[in-house]
């Protein structure tokens, strides 16, 4: 589904780092194994397995005015941009056509403070995929990293191709995003299937009205091989990169492709590039179970809790009913939209990508479910899908898709398929796991063919590469990070054992100190550590 979106978490405790959300894959798509000579930029290796081939280290010489350009910095516009530096970079449509048209890329920088000797740059990306690194680096990243860091690395973030301000995917306008936001993706009836049917091929025809032949080179390969061309631009001999959620699939694509120029990577809130989109989205799901029960259990303990005080299992057949009653008779919100079932889960589900935002959840689900009032979760639902108050989007989720469906084979291509799948995604979450699976159909009819499939990323002979996982991480299992960590060759796992999505920043000092003496010492955790 982070596929993969993994998406935005609550909002931070005051005791935390008030940065922005971190994003995961959900809503993805993809299943059936792609084979070698079909996927783009990958080999087989002598076990028949799929692997991420590295470029060769040469730049080909159709690629060398790309690679000769150097940004013309110029002030951003914007009220509280002062400190930060704009520019744009030119990238070809298509890496193996060159000639055949070219692309944006927008490129953020805040110059390192001092004191201290420049490290170089640190490039950032919060995940999605969609999410803009550049409102990442603004909005938290270049002022809210630790100070010693900031002082000695230029703070740097490139919208990847499609996203926000790198000629930005978009598929519907803020009314038509409003019906399908409210689409029911739990359908009941063979008139409802064909309604999400429908809802799903609208928004792909969308992407491709809005975005030609765009749409068709949004891939993570393509959006990595853009950051060799910033990393050239900015004069750096070797990529300097922290990842959260799917900037770490991001981080690690860059690895496979030029394992030669990797510096300092940080992959937070790991995936598991060898999975397909089907298991993806069933292991995500699981996830969410996983953090639903966390959160059912801490609001078991408080005196105002709308599930009950009961066990987990009982929490969850009481919220199971009130989306039922929400599906039949959606909720008031007092702004002209109705609260529907499909609307309250993405709300309940942005509030469990932090634990910090579990009494905001609790207060919200007690609005709706004792107040008949569903103002709150439509709140978090609207901070989900990055909708502002005026009714307008995001470009997020139509990256998203426009990367999930380009990236992986969809995980369905028909409603008997997802039919047929239901029983395990139930079992996966009896909660969320039924809107799960109708939601990973998204890409059945997509118009642009996928370019790529599940393969390992083994980026062999890169410098030491730091994988984090989050024990109960809900959007990127914890399972994901011990996978990408066991196949990159030079990889160290820290792990976090807690709640909630990605770990750097949301204040363990074990992890923090990590973290930053890698960054600033080149010295990774010893592998295996535990925070």
């Amino acid at each position: 589904m982070e596929n993969r979106r993994p998406r935005p978490p609550a909002r931070r405790s005051p005791r935390r780092s008030p940065r922005r959300p971190v994003l995961a894959v959900f809503l993805a798509a993809a299943t059936a194994l792609v084979s070698a000579c079909s996927a783009e930029g990958t080999t087989a290796d002598a076990s028949g397995d799929t692997v991420l081939a590295a470029l060769p280290k040469a730049t080909p010489k159709a690629l060398a005015p790309f690679y000769d350009q150097r940004p013309a910095w110029r002030t951003c516009e914007g009220a509280g941009k002062e400190e930060f530096e704009c520019a744009t970079l030119k990238a070809p449509l298509d890496y193996d056509n060159p000639t055949a048209g070219t692309l944006d890329l927008a490129i953020s920088r805040k110059e390192a403070t001092g004191p201290g000797a420049r490290l170089g740059s640190l490039l950032v990306n919060p995940g999605g995929p969609g999410g803009s690194a550049i409102g990442y680096l603004q909005s938290y990243a270049a002022l809210g990293y630790p100070a010693p860091v900031r002082a000695r690395y230029d703070m740097v973030a490139v919208d990847p191709r499609g996203v926000a301000d790198s000629e930005p995917v978009n598929c519907l306008d803020g009314p038509a995003m409003d019906r399908h936001t409210a689409t029911d993706t739990t359908p009941d009836t063979p008139a409802e299937r064909k309604t999400l049917v429908t809802a799903f091929e609208k928004y792909g025809k969308g992407c491709q009205a809005d975005a030609g032949k765009t749409l068709g080179h949004v891939s993570t390969i393509e959006s990595a091989r853009d950051l060799d061309l910033a990393r050239s631009a900015l004069g750096d001999e070797k990529l300097t990169y922290v990842g959260a959620s799917y900037g770490t699939f991001l981080g690690a694509t860059y690895a496979g492709l030029y394992p030669h120029r990797v510096g300092r990577l940080v992959l937070d809130g790991a995936m598991d590039p060898t999975l397909d989109a089907r298991r993806l989205n069933l292991e995500q799901t699981a996830g969410f179970d996983t953090a639903f029960t966390a959160f059912t259990k801490d609001c078991a303990r408080q005196k105002d809790c709308p599930l009950g005080a009961g066990d987990p299992a009982d929490a969850g057949r009481n919220l199971t009913a009130f989306f039922d009653k929400l599906d039949a008779d959606p909720l008031p919100t007092g702004q002209g939209r109705a609260l529907t079932e499909s609307l309250a889960t993405m709300g309940v589900i942005a509030a469990l990508y932090d634990e910090a935002g579990w009494p905001q959840l609790r207060a919200a689900l007690t609005s709706g479910v004792k107040d008949r009032d569903g103002n709150a979760l439509l709140a978090l639902s609207d901070l989900y899908y990055e909708r502002d108050a005026d009714g307008g989007y995001q470009n997020l989720m139509s990256a998203n898709a426009a990367v999930n469906c380009l990236d992986l084979p969809p995980a369905f291509t028909t409603p008997d398929e997802v039919e047929a799948a239901l029983p395990e995604f139930r079992k996966a979450s009896p909660v969320f796991g039924e809107g799960f699976a109708w939601a990973s159909l998204n890409c059945a009819r997509w118009p642009t063919p996928a370019t790529s499939g599940p393969h390992r990323i083994e980026a062999t002979g890169s410098a030491p590469i730091v994988v984090v996982g989050t024990t109960r991480d809900p959007a990127t299992p914890y399972r994901w990070a011990r996978g990408l960590a066991s196949q990159l060759d030079s990889a160290t796992l820290l792990t976090y054992d807690g709640d909630g999505h990605t770990a750097f920043g949301r204040g363990s000092d074990c992890v923090d100190t990590a973290v930053n003496t890698y960054l600033l010492e080149g010295t990774p955790p010893k592998n295996g550590t535990r925070c």
